[in-house]
């Protein structure tokens, strides 16, 4: 079994408001390759964890893109 922690994705976005968490949630559960996710709305980066065998980086920010989000790859 692969170890979670490697297929966790993090990012910074501009999902600030309880609204913006709804845009997503429709399209982020309806995604079967998206595991678990997270937001936290009170970090200042609005910190998106993903976790994902099988997505990757660039994938998720155009998934976020399309939905008018900032999305990028948090170090």
């Amino acid at each position: 079994m692969e170890n979670q922690i490697d297929n966790i994705l993090v990012f910074a976005t501009n999902i600030k408001t309880e609204n913006d968490k709804q845009k997503i949630i429709e399209i982020l559960d309806a995604n079967s390759e998206i595991h678990q996710w997270t937001i936290d709305q009170e970090d200042i980066d609005c910190v998106l964890r993903i976790v994902s065998d099988t997505l990757s980086e660039e994938q998720i920010i155009e998934l976020l893109n399309d939905q008018n989000f900032k999305c990028s790859i948090l170090e």
